[in-house]
């Protein structure tokens, strides 16, 4: 054992997911005691908010923080440049190659230079063939954007005085002023922005892992110990007992068990569907070729000399079963169970997508993540944000664990050890 122990530690694959998964479950234990409150709270009144730090702008200008005053060297030039994005650019571009500029003239990332070239050829006056109204309006806009784009006055703020029913001078902002940001009270961390419904999507992430994870482990043991047990008596007992164990298994192997998960939990309904009964019908749906594995197993393990003493010694049989049997094959029951919570949480994913996960009001599962995100279209306004992370965590997952059951085959079967 202590030999076997030392070959997993040198096992690349096998630490390569001990380290992923473990590191996963480490996140959900300590991200919340650094960023506590409640994963579903609704902190954003739009949908969708761009990963990013975001502090108060009504903090910002508070009378009571420290203005300073910075000439940053090329402030001025991105400020311009932010003013004008890239798809503008690229309209700017296309008129000018209309207007019969050559192509290779114009290069849009280099922004004086395209400013240099359209104050020299653009001409609100021109009618180009085959522009429509629409199209010369839009770019007489553009030009009146462009142009002002240089003018950088100060911001004026103005309160509204209750009693004289007017707005009051209250400072001026130039270009040249900077706060701190330490000096702005409320700051807030978005690392993976907010989803749909203003929710924080990192902080419901590490939620729905933890959750995943527990309705993973919940499948896994019911799926891996009613394997062991229907395969450990069908594989000893055999006889009539194993024909109606079997019979059972190959029953539940030609009925599809997804399509099976998915009768039982619309069955379920959505008020019934919490994360502790999800886990269970997973589990009682997928236990089929634990048995199946284990009971292989053990037919090859019941006529060994060791069991057969064991019987001419009088041994009861649940004694021989867990003496002499079930240590022979612990590391295979191991690794059943790693697959298990891996399959558990892909089968938890499907469901959710199909939107028969658990209640939606109560916990976030990684499946009821990618339903959000495919219900209100976040793949379509470009809110990569609200899926990427959730398909990156469960691969992890799959990843890590199925890592982890290769290094344990490894180590534990001496075909592929050697």
């Amino acid at each position: 054992m202590r030999n076997q122990f030392r070959q997993l530690i040198r096992s690349g694959k096998f630490m390569t997911g001990f380290i992923i998964f473990n590191a996963l479950v480490l996140l959900t234990i300590f991200y919340p005691i650094f960023n506590p409150g409640n994963p579903l709270a609704m902190i954003g009144f739009d949908s969708f908010i761009p990963p990013g730090t975001y502090f108060s702008l009504y903090d910002s200008v508070n009378p009571n923080i420290h203005v300073y005053t910075l000439r940053i060297p090329g402030a001025d030039e991105a400020r311009i440049q932010s003013l004008l994005p890239m798809d503008e650019r690229e309209a700017m571009g296309e008129w000018l190659i209309r207007e019969g500029v050559p192509k290779e003239q114009i290069n849009i990332e280099d922004f004086t230079g395209l400013l240099e070239l359209w104050f020299a050829h653009y001409n609100p006056d021109i009618r180009i063939d085959g522009m429509t109204i629409a199209d010369r309006r839009f770019y007489q806009r553009l030009n009146a954007k462009v142009e002002g784009i240089f003018d950088i006055v100060d911001i004026h703020l103005y309160t509204y005085n209750n009693e004289t029913e007017e707005y009051e001078f209250q400072a001026a902002i130039s270009s040249e002023d900077y706060i701190r940001l330490r000096d702005v009270v409320n700051i807030v961390r978005l690392p993976l922005g907010t989803d749909n419904f203003g929710m924080d999507m990192m902080r419901k992430l590490v939620s729905a892992i933890g959750t995943s994870l527990l309705i993973g482990l919940i499948a896994g043991s019911i799926a891996t110990v009613i394997g062991l047990i229907l395969g450990l008596v069908a594989g000893y007992v055999g006889g009539i007992i194993d024909e109606i164990i079997m019979f059972f298994s190959n029953l539940f192997t030609v009925i599809p068990g997804f399509v099976l998960l998915i009768l039982i939990s619309y069955s379920i309904g959505q008020a019934g569907r919490s994360v502790t009964v999800i886990g269970i019908v997973i589990g009682l749906t997928a236990w089929v070729w634990t048995t199946r594995s284990v009971r292989s197993q053990v037919l090859s393990l019941r006529h060994r000399d060791h069991v057969s003493l064991s019987k001419l010694s009088g041994h009861s049989m649940p004694r021989i079963i867990i003496k002499d049997i079930l240590p022979y094959i612990a590391s295979y029951v191991v690794m059943a169970f790693i697959l298990q919570i891996s399959t558990a949480i892909l089968a938890e994913a499907g469901l959710s997508m199909l939107g028969l996960g658990p209640r939606t009001t109560d916990v976030a599962t990684l499946g009821l993540m990618m339903n959000w995100a495919m219900v209100y279209s976040a793949h379509l306004t470009g809110a990569w944000w609200a899926y990427y992370p959730v398909l990156l965590v469960i691969a992890l997952i799959s990843f890590s664990l199925n890592l982890m059951n290769t290094g344990l085959d490894q180590v534990f079967n001496p075909q592929l050890r050697n």
